[in-house]
């Protein structure tokens, strides 16, 4: 695991925050353009070669950058022509609807039913076009997606009233009790930074419970990735994620590890952008935009 230390406060676009309120964009509508034609630039083909080697691949992205994900398009589009069965697994569909992603995956549903049906615009509600294309790539090539993330109602009732407000019906889409870490030290000194910006100095039990609906979704999002791997493990598994859950393997990647221990397997993650100066890398490698 990488050296962990705080961070100042980024806009990193944190899934807690999504408990409070989803940004709106566009209105849905029966528009379905084509891919657009991404490449990879001499520059960064030698850390595409790098990524060919991994297991499983982190692309850590803020939500609202439309190149980061004309980056992660084109990293797929890559590592899907060495001819290694890929799959996606994405912070942006909460496990639930993973029925509805793959009926849209199979053509039995069009995409403007599949933002409709996985209540994309009310559950995570960043503009869909900056991951259609993606989606469009993946139907296009019988690539497996996964809703990897923790059902809205779920957060919000740890949020409110801890896991031992949860149902057993809950615990159907997140993880035991027993696998839910709200560590690391220097995670939740960091998680305290935002919290304290953004809700003012509230008690320690309001903080707590923040703490627990970001780890929640950390936790989740890595139990579906380690369960897609080891039931496919010639399948490389590329998940695309805020930067909040994967700098310095904080949230995603340290978890799946844990999950992962006794698995030969290799992961890496890459900051989709550059790396902040004066800081130690949140990531293996940055990525550089264009």
């Amino acid at each position: 695991m990488k050296s962990l230390q705080p961070l100042p406060i980024l806009a990193l676009s944190l899934g807690a925050f999504l408990l409070f309120g989803i940004p709106s964009y566009q209105a849905i509508g029966d528009s379905n353009p084509p891919n657009p034609t991404v490449t990879v630039s001499n520059s960064q083909a030698p850390l595409l070669d790098v990524l060919k080697q991994s297991d499983i691949i982190y692309l850590a992205e803020n939500h609202d950058d439309a190149a980061a994900h004309a980056a992660q398009l084109a990293i797929i589009q890559a590592l899907h022509s060495e001819n290694r069965p890929v799959a996606i697994a994405m912070e942006m569909f909460q496990r639930p609807f993973q029925p509805v992603l793959d009926r849209y995956l199979q053509g039995e549903i069009t995409e403007v039913e599949l933002r409709e049906q996985s209540e994309y615009d009310r559950r995570w509600g960043f503009d869909w076009e900056f991951y259609a294309p993606i989606l469009r790539y993946a139907q296009a090539h019988n690539i497996p997606v996964i809703a990897a993330n923790t059902p809205t109602e779920i957060s919000r009732k740890a949020a409110q009233e801890g896991l031992e407000g949860l149902s057993e019906e809950d615990f159907r889409y997140i993880p035991p009790a027993t696998e839910i870490d709200l560590g690391p030290a220097a995670y939740r000194e960091y998680l305290q930074q935002i919290y304290s910006a953004h809700a003012g100095h509230g008690n320690s039990t309001n903080f707590d419970r923040f703490m627990l609906a970001q780890v929640l979704w950390d936790e989740t999002m890595a139990e579906a990735v380690a369960q897609f791997w080891q039931a496919n493990p010639d399948t490389q598994v590329i998940v695309l994620a805020g930067k909040g859950h994967i700098m310095y393997d904080y949230g995603i990647p340290s978890r799946v590890e844990r999950r992962l221990a006794d698995e030969d397997f290799s992961q890496t993650s890459v900051w989709l952008g550059e790396f902040m100066a004066d800081l130690e890398p949140p990531a293996d490698y940055a990525w550089p935009l264009e």
